[in-house]
């Protein structure tokens, strides 16, 4: 059987030819069936929670792949039918950006953009030939059909199903022997024509019916999922919430969904995001895998998307007893902005993030103001009412739901000049208001009085910047280390005094760069925080998101994280915000995308940042308490002794959606000096703690 699969024209070629079906698992639990009905067909049937029933039915001898796919419950059944899913791929190549030192990753690359040099767009063609089986605990299983080339990658085309939800997971799993291969990716399902709706970037409705669909176009969509509307119910179809979206450095929303009268889907756009547009890593061998998830419900679109909601907490991040939601790294130019309004003579407005942000249940937004706006590197008259203006908009933009923290990306003074490279950037945080200048003429006093500002530092070299956070109990850490600017940093000063300080957070995560062959987000993150803890001083990874002007029509949702401070609420601003930075340094939150929850870690009784004293002969008893919402992949005890890093791997596969436990682990924890969690589920969203240390 040959299909030919593409997005923007649905064309089926047919050639009739034996598909060999291997041998269905038989160690499945009570809530997942599957048969074998004939040579050409296979039926899968599964507990699809709340006393539903999925079904979904493959032929592979003639006709499109997905015959049938059902919900059926006590008092209606949904059916849709007539299915192909449909893949493509943009295809450019990786290129290392100039003035990087000798031995950096081809693959840490963020300031490149593949769509401005020769690259070529390919139509996925699916040729089965064989089926076979891979059920992952007694409750999940993957049909798995060879056949599938789309220019350079070839692999597998896997469905899924999950045992206690109608979801359904569509994966185009290729690879390709191509070298500096980046690339962004269609997919979809290709069948008869259907009415389709999905929410617009304002919040509206948009129906479209059948007749009324054109070739192909493509739509900005609030909430990332198109919907397929049938008399019985409704088909949603939504890519990963967080693994989908390639870094960008403007999160406007790229058009990520498309329609036509045959097919629809979603895309990556290959040219949005600001002047860099990296697309997604393909090292050559990685397993690459373009993936969409269906979901099947019995409602109407409205009801639908609450059921998909459900998977990212309604794009938001839930209160949790004893914590405070706090994300850095916002370039929102709003001091500058503030002042040209004034001069204008216009009236102060407030920012489309500031309801942005409360509608996702983030408290604390700590800015990095005057990156790219502004006068940064001014000795004091440009920058000094810049700053003001910092201090005045965030105090006029919080309130008891939101505290908006001023704060800088510095790119000076860090640096190590025997090695003749850029400093990297850094965040700098401090407790209270400070005005400080990052230039320091000859002969100009360390700090001095100036009438409307008070104390004003002058900041010109490496010891002056740790005299001032020492002074103002201030902390700061690299940015995005390891790549953009920041590439060999934290690496190139981790012996400096600075870095060893206690005023040296750390470093920052961020799912950046994209390869869809990982299991996690943000591994360049996730192995450097394992680092820095067997380098021997105690650091920590808060996440970050770095982005620059936000509107409500952007698609931030995709690009966040946020951390969980053990705060039990935000302080205001007139009364400071010590008590935030108190809680960085002392390690005590956690980071996640936010649909996987780590409410309490704890080691022998002792939660992240603190100091157990191990003896030999000890027990160590890791406590995880983990909230879900996709079903999860798996759990990761990672520790070190200052010279390895470890890895203890628990298989979670056996988890449903929507789940809560609380984990009881008993590591090997003999020399080692800290230790960590991190959780994953099937979308590559997750959760990781801090150390706790070890003596």
């Amino acid at each position: 059987m040959l299909f030919v699969l593409l997005v923007g024209g649905a064309l089926y070629s047919r050639l009739e030819a034996a598909v060999h079906i291997g041998v269905p698992p038989v160690d499945l639990g009570p809530h997942l069936h599957i048969k074998v009905a004939d040579e050409a067909r296979i039926e899968l049937t599964w507990d699809a929670g709340k006393d539903a029933k999925g079904i979904l039915k493959f032929n592979t001898a003639d006709g499109p792949l997905i015959r049938n796919l059902s919900l059926r419950t006590e008092r209606d059944t949904f059916i849709t039918g007539g299915l192909t899913p449909a893949f493509s791929a943009t295809v450019g190549t990786r290129e290392q950006p100039p003035g990087r030192p000798p031995g950096m990753s081809l693959w840490n690359t963020f300031f490149d953009n593949p769509g401005k040099r020769p690259h070529e767009m390919h139509q996925g063609i699916f040729t089965p030939t064989a089926v076979r089986f891979e059920n992952h605990g007694d409750d999940r299983i993957s049909v798995i059909f060879d056949g599938v080339s789309i220019g350079p990658f070839k692999g597998e085309l896997w469905i899924s199903v999950y045992a206690g939800s109608p979801l359904v997971q569509v994966e185009a799993v290729v690879s390709t022997q191509q070298d500096r291969v980046a690339f962004a990716y269609e997919a979809g399902l290709h069948g008869e024509g259907t009415d389709l709706a999905h929410l617009d970037t304002e919040g509206k409705w948009q129906h479209i019916t059948a007749g009324d669909l054109k070739d192909y176009e493509t739509l900005a969509v609030k909430h990332r999922a198109v919907f397929a509307i049938h008399p019985g119910g409704t088909l949603a179809l939504f890519p990963p919430p967080h693994q989908f979206f390639y870094p960008v450095d403007i999160t406007t929303n790229n058009r990520t969904v498309w329609r036509e009268r045959k097919g629809f889907g979603i895309r990556q756009d290959t040219q949005g995001g600001g002047k860099y547009v990296p697309w997604v890593n393909a090292p050559p061998g990685t397993q690459q895998r373009l993936g969409f998830f269906l979901l099947m419900s019995s409602g109407l679109p409205e009801a639908a998307m609450d059921e998909v909601l459900r998977y990212t907490r309604g794009d938001s991040f839930p209160e949790l007893p004893g914590s405070t939601t706090f994300t850095s790294h916002y370039h929102m130019a709003i001091a500058v902005a503030a002042m040209d309004r004034a001069a204008k003579g216009m009236l102060p407005i407030i920012p489309d993030f500031v309801k942005m942000f409360k509608d996702m249940g983030v408290r604390m937004v700590h800015l990095g103001e005057f990156h790219g706006d502004g006068h940064p590197r001014d000795p004091g008259p440009l920058r000094l009412p810049e700053m003001r203006s910092m201090f005045d908009e965030c105090q006029r933009l919080s309130d008891d739901r939101l505290l908006m923290l001023p704060g800088e990306e510095a790119k000076d003074h860090l640096g190590i000049r025997r090695l003749n490279v850029h400093p990297g950037h850094w965040m700098c945080f401090f407790p209270k208001p400070v005005y400080w200048t990052m230039v320091r003429a000859e002969g100009q006093p360390f700090s001095e009085q100036i009438e409307g500002y008070g104390t004003v530092y002058h900041v010109g070299n490496k010891d002056d910047m740790m005299q001032l956070l020492n002074l103002e109990h201030g902390v700061a850490w690299s940015a995005h280390a390891r790549i953009k600017a920041s590439s060999w940093t934290p690496d190139i000063y981790r012996n400096e005094d600075f870095y060893k300080s206690e005023r040296w957070l750390g470093a920052a995560f961020k799912a950046m760069p994209a390869d869809l062959s990982r299991e996690k987000l943000g591994e360049r993150c996730l192995n450097l925080l394992s680092d820095m803890a067997n380098w021997g001083d105690k650091k920590y990874l808060p996440g970050e998101v770095d982005v620059f002007k936000l509107d409500h029509t952007h698609e931030l949702y995709g690009h966040m994280n946020i951390n969980y401070l053990r705060l039990p609420k935000a302080p205001t601003y007139a009364e400071g915000w010590q008590s935030v930075l108190d809680v960085l340094r002392a390690g005590a939150f956690f980071t996640t995308t936010g649909e996987v929850l780590i409410r309490e870690f704890k080691v022998n009784g002792h939660a992240s940042g603190e100091t157990l004293k191990l003896a030999a002969d000890d027990t160590a008893e890791i406590t995880v308490d983990l909230d879900w919402t996709f079903p999860l992949n798996f759990a990761e005890v990672i520790s070190g002794d200052g010279k390895e890093v470890f890895s203890e791997r628990l298989d979670l596969r056996n988890t449903a959606a929507f789940g809560r436990v609380t984990l009881k682990l008993n590591p090997a924890l003999k020399d080692r000096k800290w230790v960590r969690v991190e959780v994953w589920d099937i979308a590559r969203n997750g959760a990781y703690t801090q150390p706790v240390w070890l003596e």
